[in-house]
């Protein structure tokens, strides 16, 4: 399987987010069908057919890229106090 860039799913989960927000404050169509694509585009790139199980999927990536990236830095289970 192909892992979608984390910058990338994290831009579209802003996205989505913001989104959202602004449709729950007015509804406008132009607003509601950029959210429908961003929610497609979520849907396609975490290889889901709905938008909470691609939103979990890709909380999951950038949880375990977060993980990965402590662990890289030096930051992982070893303790800094001496």
């Amino acid at each position: 399987m192909i892992v979608p860039d984390p910058k990338v799913v994290r831009g579209l989960l802003t996205t989505y987010a913001s989104l959202r927000i602004a449709q729950s404050e007015r509804e406008e169509p132009a607003v509601a069908r950029e959210l429908e694509d961003v929610s497609y585009t979520l849907c396609v790139m975490m290889g889901t057919t709905s938008v909470q199980e691609a939103i979990a999927r890709a909380d999951a990536l950038l949880l375990a890229e977060g993980r990965r990236s402590k662990e890289s830095d030096g930051e992982g289970d070893l303790s800094l106090a001496v």
